[in-house]
């Protein structure tokens, strides 16, 4: 079955009873502190079975040590926000797959050709991808279509960056001022917060599977937990950006610096949109 992708963005107290979630509020009452109080009867409950993904955005939510356990234990991910709104830390389990340690000596003995025919491969889909995302917006995307043509073995020649070049200088090009930059103008803003939900996805799904996440074929970065996550996302980002495009449409490309509910709760709709593969 499809897991549920949670958000929590106000105060909230959350536990786990008889493994379920169970989501308590805080009783606003005079003299007292937020963290004296909450209500006895639950708000809601979920089974943690259910669960794939909790986005925790109020830094007054309190989760228990046992229910983050039972979470992992059900390989869900739990993504914690910064004050800007924006995913900033991914919790995951650490083994999540009965073959674990045979998946990860095969990751890591992987030669070098077969990285360099898989980044091949997911290169030719990103562009194609990004190309019906051009499509789709009435745009000329005939050059992205020549592009996916040319990509080689471990894309050398740098086709992905040439096809970008001209695929950002498009695909927005209604709202002024933009370029692809994370600390850019809207909607760069909804870009950030959708590609961190793909990145938390594909993540819980690689760990799922028995594979480290760290262990990239392209992407490669001492500081970066989570390369072979970014590799895999790569031609799953252009779902982010027809949503956003969608986004911007509805809103006659005029959008708030900040993201408000309405639009995290359309970015949130990521986890259960349909893909087709082959």
């Amino acid at each position: 079955m499809i897991k549920r992708t949670l958000y929590f963005g106000n105060p909230a107290l959350l536990n786990k009873q008889n493994n379920q979630l169970v989501v308590r509020l805080p009783v606003i009452e005079k003299n007292k502190e937020f963290a004296e109080t909450f209500k006895k009867e639950a708000t809601a409950q979920i089974p943690i079975e259910d669960i794939g993904i909790i986005v925790l955005d109020n830094k007054q939510i309190t989760i228990t040590q046992g229910l983050m356990e039972s979470l992992i234990d059900n390989n869900a991910a739990i993504i914690f926000c910064n004050d800007k709104h924006l995913p900033t830390g991914l919790v995951l389990p650490m083994t999540a797959n009965d073959t674990f340690t045979e998946k990860v000596r095969k990751q890591i003995n992987a030669s070098e050709p077969l990285k360099k025919q898989l980044w091949k491969q997911t290169i030719i889909n990103k562009i194609k991808n990004q190309a019906t995302v051009l499509k789709y917006a009435g745009k000329d995307y005939s050059l992205l279509e020549a592009l996916q043509k040319k990509v080689s073995s471990g894309d050398t020649e740098n086709i992905e960056g040439r096809a970008s070049a001209y695929y950002w200088k498009t695909i927005f090009n209604e709202t002024k001022g933009f370029t692809r930059n994370k600390d850019g103008v809207p909607p760069n803003n909804i870009l950030n917060f959708g590609y961190a939900l793909i990145r938390a996805i594909v993540a819980r799904s690689l760990v799922g599977s028995g594979m480290l996440p760290l262990l990239g074929i392209h992407h490669r970065n001492k500081y970066n937990a989570y390369c072979l996550a970014d590799d895999i996302m790569e031609p799953y980002r252009p779902y982010v950006d027809k949503l956003t495009r969608d986004i911007c449409v509805e809103n006659n490309f005029n959008l708030p610096n900040d993201l408000n509910k309405e639009l995290k709760i359309k970015i949130l709709s990521l986890p259960v949109t349909d893909v087709v593969i082959e």
